[in-house]
C-alpha cells in the first residue's frame, strides 16, 4: 500500500524529511478497524513527532493523527461497525498513523463520519474535536449544555485547530462569555466567526487587552499555545479559584504563580486513553458520535481551511511548513493517494 514516512528525524526543508514509501497491508486486531483512508488532516503533534522520534533501525514511521475513511474489514470483537461504514477518527500515538491507504484503529476511539459532510471536510474535526471536548468538559469541569453557568473564558491561540473547534463548543454548549485571542485581523474574523463575543490580540499584554473589555479576572483559561510566553499575564489575569488548562509543552512551567489564587491547573492531551487503554476509552467513539450529530444538527461546522491536494510527500511537506510557520488557520486537510 502507498503510505507516506521517515526514518530520521529532519528539518522539514530536508528532502527525506517525508518520503513516499510502499508497505505491506496491515492486518486488523481483536477491536480494531481496517480503513481505507479516504483524506487526512495535519496537526501541530505531526511536526512535533516527526522531529523528536526517529523510526526504528530499518523501518518507517508514518505519521497522520486524523482520518476519515471507510471501513474495509474488522477485528473479531468488534461491535461498534461494520464493513462499509464511514469513519473519522484520530487514531493513537502509539501505533502507525494515518497517512497510508490502509489504516489500523481500535474501534473505541472510531466515531461515525458525519452524513453531512465529505471525507475531505471529516478528516478536519477529530483531533481537534476530542482535544476541545476533554479540555472543556473533562479537565475544565464545565457541563455541556448548562447554560446556566455563567462566567468567562478564555482561549489563547484560537484561530488554530483546537481553538476553531472549542469555541463552537463553548459557545453552544455552555453560557460563559468568550474571549478568544488572535494576533492577524483574519484570524480575529476567523473567531469571530465561530462565535468568540471578543477577540484580542495575543502579540500584546493579554491583561490589558482583556481589561480593555471591561473585565478584570478570568474563570477559565484554556492556554492552547505559548503558554511559556503568557504565562505571567495568565497567572494575572485567572481569577481566584479559577481554572486554566492548557494542551502545549512549554520549555518553562511554574505552578507557583498559581499558588496565591489557588489555581486548579489541567493537562490535557488526547492520546491518553488510547495510549494507555483506559477504562473509559470508549468516551471518545460517544464524543465523535455526539460531534457527528451536532455537525448534522447544523450546530457545528468544520474548520477546514485549506486543501492541499492528494496524500503525498510533497504536500504533506508543504503542509508541515505551514504549520511550523504559526500562521496555520483551521485545519489543512489532503485526499486520496
Amino acid at each position: 500500500m502507498k503510505a507516506v514516512g521517515y526514518r530520521n528525524s529532519l528539518p522539514i526543508s530536508e528532502p527525506l524529511s517525508l518520503v513516499d514509501v510502499d508497505l505491506p497491508e496491515p492486518a486488523p486486531g481483536a477491536r480494531d478497524l481496517l480503513v481505507a483512508v479516504k483524506a487526512v488532516s495535519v496537526n501541530p503533534v505531526d511536526t512535533k513527532v516527526r522531529m523528536r522520534a526517529a523510526a526504528g533501525p530499518g523501518e518507517i514511521k508514518v505519521l497522520g493523527y486524523d482520518a476519515a475513511g471507510i471501513v474495509k474489514a474488522i477485528g473479531a470483537g468488534v461491535t461498534l461497525f461494520k464493513p462499509g461504514d464511514e469513519v473519522y477518527y484520530a487514531g493513537s500515538i502509539a501505533r502507525p498513523g494515518t497517512n497510508s491507504e490502509l489504516h489500523v484503529v481500535d474501534e473505541r476511539i472510531v466515531g461515525p463520519k458525519p452524513r453531512s459532510l465529505g471525507f475531505a471536510q471529516a478528516a478536519a474535526l477529530p483531533l481537534t474535536s476530542i482535544t476541545a471536548w476533554e479540555l472543556l468538559f473533562d479537565r475544565l469541569g464545565l457541563v455541556p449544555g448548562d447554560a446556566q453557568r455563567k462566567g468567562t473564558l478564555l482561549v489563547i491561540g484560537g484561530a488554530g485547530g483546537v481553538g476553531s473547534i472549542l469555541i463552537q463548543l463553548a459557545r453552544r454548549l455552555t453560557g460563559l462569555t468568550i474571549i478568544a485571542s488572535a494576533s492577524r485581523p483574519e484570524s480575529r474574523d476567523w473567531v469571530l466567526g465561530l462565535g468568540a463575543h471578543h477577540a484580542i490580540d495575543h502579540s500584546r499584554l493579554l491583561a490589558a487587552e482583556v481589561r480593555a473589555l471591561g473585565i478584570q479576572h478570568v474563570d477559565y483559561i484554556a492556554g492552547l499555545t505559548a503558554t511559556d510566553q503568557h504565562l505571567a499575564e495568565i497567572a494575572e489575569l485567572v481569577a481566584p479559584q479559577g481554572k486554566f488548562g492548557l494542551i502545549d509543552d512549554p520549555k518553562a512551567f511554574d505552578m507557583l504563580a498559581f499558588k496565591r489564587k489557588s489555581v486548579s491547573v489541567h493537562w490535557e492531551f488526547m492520546f491518553t486513553r488510547a495510549v494507555f487503554e483506559t477504562s473509559d476509552m470508549a468516551a471518545q467513539h460517544q464524543l465523535l458520535r455526539k460531534v457527528a450529530e451536532m455537525v448534522d444538527a447544523g450546530v457545528l461546522k468544520t474548520t477546514l481551511s485549506e486543501e492541499f491536494g492528494s496524500i503525498n510527500a510533497a504536500n504533506l511537506k508543504r503542509a508541515h511548513a505551514l504549520i511550523e510557520s504559526g500562521r496555520a488557520r483551521g485545519k489543512i486537510v489532503l485526499s486520496g493517494f
